[in-house]
């Protein structure tokens, strides 16, 4: 590497900051400072090295010899990392600019290749071009051999051609004088070698080459030479570059390294794209790029750094004594500019942006956006879109306050413009920008409280003025409608709270709907997505609204219309249905098949067709069997009702009666007393022993399971009867006298148990059963000294019995 190199290197310090990393035991990078990294010659020696030096101290953080066995790697655009043998620990660069990291490297890939390419001179290497020492001298009779050791070869071969023709200082200028020598003595065979000669130095794909042939003093004469293609028709590249080419200075450029970088630039573009777009391989067309990516970088960051520049050009786009075509470039000049930022880290292209915005950037787009230049207009968006993919809060912050109210206005006027075959969508995207919901904070509510109140019918009326029967005279393109469709899908899906007041009251469901009256089917369609992101939202509101209005009718209209076509009308209607299908939206369901079955019949043979029509049978089915449930459910309830008040009329009417009963009980069954039996204590058996009662000793109580049997089938009876409903009033009154008379014996003392097989006899006469007969019987068999008693008892229970 020689002097003009390193003086080069030292020249670009400003865009080599870097932080130096040292891999410690732990496997953590320690962080060693911040400082700037150069390639330059290490002390006492002629081996290059990379250097680091603190940015504060100026000491030195790294010193590093590059040697041609290190292996280093290019991380995410700005690392480079490698591993260093003298500390035997890993080592990495994080570069603060892409451009810095892009341009060491380069360094380092060359330096290595040199000390491979003086490796291989030095060792004893036995290859096609062993004996090669120097480049056969630049003559028309040597230019076979040229060709030959430019062209032919291994990689090898050509690592050592392209380190002798950087070494070799006058190789490209006798080239390119042999060159004009062979065009004016009109030499095609000589002209026709340069050309290959030309074309594989460039395949060589060295960085440092194309520095050489891409400078003022050759490029003129390196395209002549691409020229004369044998093989294609000649194109006069030069007089193009000459004659149409101009390059306009917005504002004047002073640093000189900038303008050479924004030539050589175009230069490498214009070879890239135009000269041999057919030639160039993958590998020559990367390091193309990234030498353009490179010096676009560069470019900004030295205009960036130069405040008097930024102030100047922004002082000049706010005056009003600029003429407008100084204007014109002016606002070309920026949006190339924010372009242009894009070779920046993020960080660097956040804080130009902030830098431009303290300048008085919105204001500017503003005044831009209300000129009578379509095309300016156009390229204020440009730099607006710009704004919003670095930060939108910055955005959204100017337009809600008072001075940036006229912006959103001139961004709707601009979606509803035409500007024939340019692009306007991002208008629409800038818009759209502005109201997500997805953004926080009162800035996003104040900029939609501004679009609905002041711009959402200046949007719908372009819709309603474009359609039949108004649409004639003013109707606006159909991108414009496209747009504005997109729109409101946009403020339904994001908005929603804004459909009832906004969307209904205001008519505009019905105004979108015009567009099914458009010819072109692609509109037809946006009208019915809009629609169907309408009841998406399934709000009981809007569907009433929808059946009220007979909001479908459109639609239905369209479909019908378009017959049995299958294209993307009839695939979005029926979208639509499937959908109300699989939502059960029930009262669009209905309000369908009601109002446009015989319409739709006609096309019952889609599945989506019969689908509908199923799930509304199937729906009223349901609905029907729902009817009739709730019938049987209150005609069920009504007999309960009948029921209970029965129950309660037989367990009130007769409170005398029961109380009367139950008094003579007592006092017949004072009479019938005995003692408890072997085995059977008071309070087991539910009887009491007096100590009066010695004239029944040989009294013998039923047992207890033949009265609970008694009971029990005696309860059953009278459920049974109960149920049957067949029985006379008086039927009915005995056997509920009979059961109280039976709760009565089972609340009472034992001495009352022959009372309780009286009422079973009784009620064995009422309920004859063979059970009951058979228990009864048992019962009096055990009571035969006791028969005369029962009997008269009987007779008085009977006129008891027939009191009720």
């Amino acid at each position: 590497m020689g002097a003009p190199e390193k003086l080069a290197t030292s020249s670009n310090n400003s865009m080599q900051r870097v932080k130096v990393y040292r891999l410690n035991d732990d496997g953590k990078w320690d962080d060693q400072g911040t400082g700037h990294v150069t390639v330059d010659y290490l002390e006492r020696s002629e081996e290059l090295g990379l250097f680091v030096v603190d940015e504060e101290d100026n000491e030195t953080l790294l010193m590093h010899r590059i040697c041609s066995d290190d292996i280093y790697r290019k991380q995410e655009d700005t690392i480079i990392s490698w591993r260093d043998s003298e500390f035997s620990s890993e080592i990495a660069l994080s570069f603060q600019e892409t451009t810095g990291c892009s341009y060491i490297w380069d360094h380092i890939c060359n330096l290595q290749r040199n000390l491979h390419f003086d490796t291989i001179r030095n060792d004893s290497y036995h290859g096609a071009n062993n004996e090669l020492r120097e480049l056969p001298a630049v003559e028309l009779s040597t230019l076979p051999s040229i060709l030959k050791v430019v062209v032919d070869g291994s990689v090898t071969d050509q690592l050592c051609v392209t380190e002798l023709i950087l070494h070799d200082q006058i190789f490209f200028r006798k080239l390119m004088d042999l060159f004009r020598v062979c065009e004016d003595l009109e030499n095609k065979d000589g002209l026709h070698m340069i050309y290959k000669i030309v074309k594989g130095i460039i395949l060589l794909n060295s960085p440092q080459i194309f520095e050489k042939i891409f400078s003022d003093e050759l490029i003129m004469d390196i395209i002549g030479c691409l020229e004369y293609d044998m093989e294609t028709p000649h194109v006069h590249h030069r007089n193009f570059l000459k004659d149409h080419v101009v390059f306009k200075e917005a504002i004047p450029i002073k640093d000189p390294l900038a303008l050479s970088k924004i030539h050589q630039t175009y230069r490498i573009g214009y070879l890239k794209d135009v000269v041999l777009p057919r030639v160039l391989d993958e590998s020559t067309l990367s390091s193309l790029n990234s030498m353009i990516h490179s010096n676009n970088g560069m470019v900004v960051t030295l205009l960036k750094d130069d405040t008097t520049f930024i102030k100047e050009l922004f002082a000049r786009l706010k005056s009003p004594t600029t003429s407008p075509d100084s204007k014109r470039n002016l606002v070309f000049f920026l949006q190339e500019f924010c372009t242009l930022s894009k070779s920046l880290q993020v960080v660097q292209q956040l804080r130009l942006f902030r830098d431009l915005v303290n300048e008085g950037i919105f204001s500017v787009i503003t005044d831009i956006l209300q000129s009578e230049d379509k095309k300016l207009v156009l390229t204020g968006t440009d730099i607006l879109i710009f704004s919003l993919n670095q930060d939108p809060t910055m955005l959204r912050s100017y337009v809600s306050r008072q001075e940036g109210v006229p912006l959103l206005g001139l961004l709707v006027k601009g979606m509803l413009t035409d500007f024939g075959d340019d692009m306007h969508c991002q208008f629409l995207e800038i818009i759209r920008s502005l109201l997500d919901s997805f953004s926080s904070g009162g800035q996003r509510d104040a900029i939609v409280e501004i679009f609905y109140e002041k711009h959402l019918d200046q949007v719908i009326n372009v819709i309603t003025s474009s359609c039949p029967p108004n649409g004639s005279k003013n109707s606006a393109k159909p991108e414009i409608l496209m747009n504005i469709c997109d729109l409101l899908c946009f403020c339904v899906l994001h908005h929603p709270y804004r459909i009832k007041c906004n969307f209904l009251l205001n008519g505009v469901v019905d105004k979108v709907l015009h567009l099914t009256k458009r010819k072109e089917k692609y509109l037809v369609v946006a009208a019915i997505r809009f629609i169907r992101t309408l009841i998406s939202h399934n709000d009981e509101h809007l569907m009433s609204y929808i059946v009220k209005n007979n909001v479908f009718k459109p639609i239905v209209d369209a479909f019908i219309s378009n017959g049995s076509r299958y294209n993307l009308l009839n695939s979005s209607v029926l979208e639509l249905f499937e959908h109300i299908r699989k939502e059960n939206i029930k009262t669009l369901l209905k309000y369908l098949i009601d109002t446009f079955w015989d319409e739709l019949a006609k096309f019952d043979s889609l599945p989506s067709i019969q689908s509908l029509k199923l799930r509304y049978d199937q729906a009223q089915e349901h609905a029907a069997n729902n009817q009739n449930n709730h019938t049987e459910t209150r005609k069920r309830v009504d007999e309960r009702g009948l029921e209970k008040e029965e129950e309660d009329y037989f367990n009130e009417d007769s409170d005398e009666e029961d109380s009367a009963s139950a008094s003579a009980s007592m006092t017949r069954g004072s009479r019938i007393r005995t003692r408890p039996g072997p085995g059977v204590s008071n309070g087991s058996g539910g009887l009491v022993d007096y100590e009066d009662d010695e004239d029944d000793e040989d009294y013998k109580p039923p047992p207890k399971k033949q009265v609970e049997e008694d009971e029990g089938t005696l309860e059953f009876r009278l459920k049974r009867k109960l149920l049957a409903k067949k029985e006379e009033t008086d039927i009915i009154k005995k056997r509920k006298l009979v059961g109280k008379t039976q709760t009565q014996t089972q609340t009472q003392k034992p001495k009352e148990s022959v009372f309780a097989t009286l009422c079973s006899t009784l009620s064995q006469t009422v309920l004859p059963s063979t059970t009951t007969t058979t228990t009864t019987t048992t019962t009096t068999s055990d009571n035969k000294s006791t028969n005369e008693e029962n009997k008269s008892e009987e007779s008085e229970a009977e006129k008891g019995v027939a009191q009720l």
